[in-house]
């Protein structure tokens, strides 16, 4: 049996119901990979091109720092990866946590929450971040979250 992390950054808290219903069902340990500076309201406002969230998304090479480096990825074989999608992608902050770590030979499972969107090229974009991991395209777990429903996905891994 692998061991399982279910690593998530949330910004308005609905991608942590989403990473914690996933961590109970798939019998994982828990993660969330924090901002060193958290984001307030004005700088996810979307609408505003000037607002934090805006600026990152729009600079590829934008790496904002993350709170700690405390995940301790070397003992887990199957790391879940929680965001919410912006602008049809991962927050770059996700670009960060892959950076930050050795994900060689691990298996990167993708959730994410979404007003709509899917994950487009997420998967393919993340995987050149992390090329000795193999990056799976997950599920959109919004809604309701089924505990049986997330056993099934998070068993498929």
């Amino acid at each position: 049996m692998s061991k399982k992390l279910v690593a998530y950054f949330s910004a308005s808290g609905v991608t942590a119901n989403a990473a914690m219903a996933l961590a109970n069902a798939a019998n994982a340990n828990i993660y969330e990979i924090k901002p060193k500076i958290p984001y307030t309201n004005a700088d996810l406002d979307w609408r505003n091109s000037k607002s934090r969230s805006s600026l990152e998304m729009k600079d590829k090479t934008s790496r904002p720092q993350l709170a700690d480096n405390n995940a301790n990825i070397a003992v887990y074989d199957t790391i879940f990866i929680g965001f919410p999608i912006w602008w049809y992608t991962a927050p770059s902050i996700i670009n960060t946590f892959l950076e930050s770590y050795d994900f060689s030979g691990k298996k990167i499972v993708l959730f994410a929450t979404s007003g709509g969107s899917r994950f487009g090229k997420t998967a393919e974009n993340l995987q050149k971040i992390a090329p000795n991991a193999k990056i799976f395209e997950g599920e959109i777990l919004n809604g309701r979250l089924d505990f049986d429903k997330l056993k099934a996905f998070a068993d498929k891994f």
